[in-house]
């Protein structure tokens, strides 16, 4: 780079920035805090429970419309991909990258995805989370632990769960990543 294009790009960086300084900013802290994440985390488990009763109370349909919006709620999709991994799911249909992925696994009835019954519509009736670990580096959080979710007839089932969280532009905790799988048992 010669030294006039050096001394222009120069130049250009401190007129940008002066710019920047003079206009007006709105800011929003993408700093997490640990009780936003136990609450995203429990709202994730509030509205597992809320989707199977709705399911019960009102059809697939209106249970497919509760996960559309808890989906669009909880999870970045709007922001890029998503990196979830459900519980129950086999090759070639794993990984749930997209939206629809997502809302297959919660509430099946998507021949793009065959295998998937709705993890959501058998009707859990309690959900707690054991974190072992929260990692909070600035604006990024990552936890993993435990969950348990107890069925109708009162079976406790338990994952293990890795969430990552994210803020978005309006300062809403957003999932990027959700693994989730069954513990191993020795054979």
């Amino acid at each position: 780079m010669s030294k006039r294009t050096l001394s222009a790009a120069i130049i250009v960086g401190t007129l940008s920035v002066a710019a920047v300084a003079s206009a007006e900013a709105v800011v929003v802290s993408k700093a997490i805090t640990e009780a936003e994440v136990a609450a995203a985390q429990q709202a994730w488990c509030g509205a597992l429970e809320d989707i199977g009763a709705t399911y019960e109370r009102d059809g697939q349909e209106a249970a497919k419309t509760l996960a559309g919006n808890v989906i669009d709620a909880a999870y970045g999709y709007q922001m890029g991909v998503v990196l979830f991994k459900p519980t129950l799911t086999v090759a070639p249909q794993t990984f749930r990258s997209t939206r629809e992925g997502a809302l297959a696994y919660f509430v099946g009835g998507d021949p793009e995805f065959p295998n998937d019954t709705g993890f959501a519509l058998k009707g859990w009736t309690n959900c707690t989370i054991a974190n072992n670990a929260i990692l909070i580096t600035g604006d990024s959080a990552t936890t993993m632990g435990n969950v348990s979710i107890t069925g109708k007839d009162g079976s406790v089932t338990t994952v293990d769960k890795t969430w990552q969280f994210v803020k978005d532009d309006a300062g809403a905790l957003r999932i990027v990543l959700h693994h989730s799988s069954l513990p191993y048992v020795a054979q």
